[in-house]
C-alpha cells in the first residue's frame, strides 16, 4: 500500500521508516516500548537505515539540549505570549541566551541564569563583551 492509497499527500517522500523506541525509566526499571513512523525525502543512498537511525537520535539530541531547557528553565509553555512574531522572537531569545551560557562554560542553565541575576546590570553585559 503507497501513501498516495491511504489518501496521504507526501508528495517528496522517499522513504518511510519505522522507528521502534525502548525507554527505560531509572527510578522504576520499567521499560516503555514504542513505534513510530517518519517519512524522508533523502534517498536510500543519501541515508542509508544506519543514517536515518543517527538522524532521529539526533533530533532527541536537540530536543534534550534545547527544548526541554527552554520549557523547564524558561516555562516556554505557560508563555501568554502568543500573536504575531511575538513567540518565534521569544524563542529565539531563550535560544540565544541558553548558547551564551553554554559557550561560556556553564552546563546548567538554570545556575548560569542565577548566576547572572547577582549583578544583573553588569555580568550579561561582561558575558556579551560589551562592558
Amino acid at each position: 500500500m503507497t501513501v498516495t492509497d491511504l489518501g496521504l499527500d507526501f508528495p517528496h517522500a522517499v522513504q518511510a521508516v519505522k522507528i521502534l523506541r525502548h525507554r527505560t525509566d531509572i527510578r522504576t526499571c520499567k521499560v516503555t516500548r514504542q513505534t513510530v513512523y517518519a517519512l524522508t525525502d533523502l534517498t536510500a543512498r543519501q541515508a542509508s537505515p544506519q543514517r536515518l537511525g543517527q538522524l532521529a537520535r539526533s533530533q532527541w539530541v536537540i530536543e534534550n539540549r534545547l527544548h526541554f531547557v527552554r520549557d523547564t528553565t524558561f516555562t516556554e509553555d505557560a508563555s501568554k505570549i502568543r500573536t504575531g512574531h511575538g513567540p518565534q522572537n521569544m524563542a529565539t531569545l531563550r535560544s540565544f541566551a541558553i548558547n551564551v551560557l553554554r559557550t561560556a562554560g556553564h552546563a546548567n542553565i538554570a545556575a548560569g541564569i542565577r548566576e547572572m541575576s547577582y549583578e544583573p546590570f553588569r555580568r550579561p553585559l561582561d558575558l556579551l563583551g560589551l562592558s
